[in-house]
């Protein structure tokens, strides 16, 4: 396939349908205050409105994925799409709380599969070589629709407001429908894929799948969690920071995941002709990761600004294991492997909003913002789930040059 094809019938139609989902599940961070006014939302229920979205996300991981492996990337993900779009329908014109908690989750259902799509559609039209640089655009788009869903978002909200808001973001998906309908391949029914049952038990049987749970399930979950949501009222509760310039931060530190994923696939690429495993990589990306997230529990104050955007791009590093399965999962696998760990991402990025929420309202509010150490104590608790993973993948490597035992290295390329 040439690259004019490649690009304009395989990745602008799928990469557009991440862009949106990336869209929409950022935007709340950029609406929350509005919606907490409107709706009289406590930090609790702000978490739960939001986070409702990763919940349902996840349970449509493992069907989409056995869809996709069945009856290919275009033909499933068009008619989900129109799903979403009656979702940020109803979410717009909601006047109660269970009314936007039953659409936020409605639009989970509705975007669950955009990624894993064009997951599945790159590994049947890009040879592998190609993989990890294209991953990494596709991933750079996502960025860009966080990004979109700063300060484009609180612009527009000054001429249409929250609900006309999300009027727009319901016609924007409805032209990502059409665009996948009317400008993907489609693809082979696969008569030959495994049974569900059967698939999932390969899936987890796999060694490689193990040592991607180990190390980044936990960091991915917290790094979309917070993302989502909790980063920019840390800026704005504990950095004091006013919602202009929340926005404007919450714009840089979302933009810093396009120059994250780009580096990540480079750095994929380089590492991989020189025979350096990817599992050695992404574990300096998350001790990178968990040393942000220590420096934002320490509350430098003069630091805030520049501890948002490293948190979004050191986080990147947490979306190469969607890459080390594509590598070394079996065709026929590939979509189910990818479900199956979005699914355990997502309903721990449920857990990570909600309780985030949960633990900041334990604190008496000052005024209208909850304190300091209510932030400290949630990151302080976040910092706990992530440290073993990373432990775990170092012990053998420490242990073994200090002659406790022979090392058995988690690292060593496939």
């Amino acid at each position: 396939m040439s690259d004019r094809h490649l690009y304009g019938m395989v990745f602008l139609p799928f990469a557009f349908g991440h862009f949106l989902q990336c869209l929409l599940r950022n935007v709340n961070a950029t609406l929350a205050p509005q919606l907490m006014a409107a709706l009289a939302l406590t930090p609790g229920q702000l978490g739960l409105l939001t986070s409702v979205y990763f919940f349902s996300f996840a349970l449509v991981q493992l069907p989409v994925g056995m869809a996709l492996d069945r009856w290919g990337p275009a033909r499933v993900q068009w008619p989900m799409l129109l799903l979403a779009v009656l979702a940020a329908l109803g979410f717009a014109g909601g006047q109660q709380f269970s009314q936007l908690l039953a659409a936020r989750a409605l639009l989970g259902f509705g975007l669950g599969g955009c990624f894993m799509a064009a997951l599945k559609a790159f590994s049947l039209w890009v040879e592998p070589a190609r993989l990890p640089s294209l991953q990494g655009y596709l991933v750079a788009v996502g960025g860009l629709g966080a990004a979109s869903a700063t300060l484009p978002v609180r612009w527009l909200l000054h001429y249409a407001g929250w609900r006309g808001v999300f009027i727009g973001l319901a016609v924007l998906v409805l032209a990502g429908a059409l665009l996948l309908r009317w400008r993907a391949p489609r693809v082979a029914v696969d008569e030959g894929a495994p049974a569900s049952s059967a698939a999932l038990r390969l899936v987890l049987q796999d060694a490689s799948f193990r040592q991607v749970l180990r190390l980044l399930l936990v960091p991915h979950m917290v790094y979309f969690g917070v993302q989502g949501l909790w980063l920019g009222r840390w800026l704005s509760d504990a950095g004091h920071y006013p919602e202009v310039q929340v926005g404007y931060l919450l714009y840089l530190s979302m933009a810093a995941i396009i120059i994250g994923a780009i580096l990540m696939g480079r750095l994929t690429q380089w590492a991989a002709r020189r025979g350096v495993a990817m599992l050695r990589i992404a574990a300096c990306g998350v001790a990178l990761f968990l040393l942000v997230q220590l420096a934002m529990l320490c509350r430098w104050s003069p630091a805030f600004p520049v501890l948002a955007v490293l948190f979004t791009l050191t986080g990147t590093a947490t979306g190469m294991d969607y890459t080390m399965l594509a590598q070394n999962m079996p065709a026929s696998l590939s979509a189910r492997a990818v479900t199956l760990l979005n699914l355990l991402i997502f309903m721990g990025a449920f857990a990570v909003q909600a309780g985030f929420g949960l633990v900041v309202a334990l604190w008496p509010s000052e005024g209208q913002q909850p304190p300091v150490q209510a932030y400290q104590a949630a990151y302080g608790l976040l910092i706990m789930l992530q440290l073993p993973g990373l432990l775990r993948y170092l012990w053998p490597q420490l242990s073994g040059r200090m002659g406790l035992r022979p090392a058995t290295s988690l690292s060593t390329p496939r």
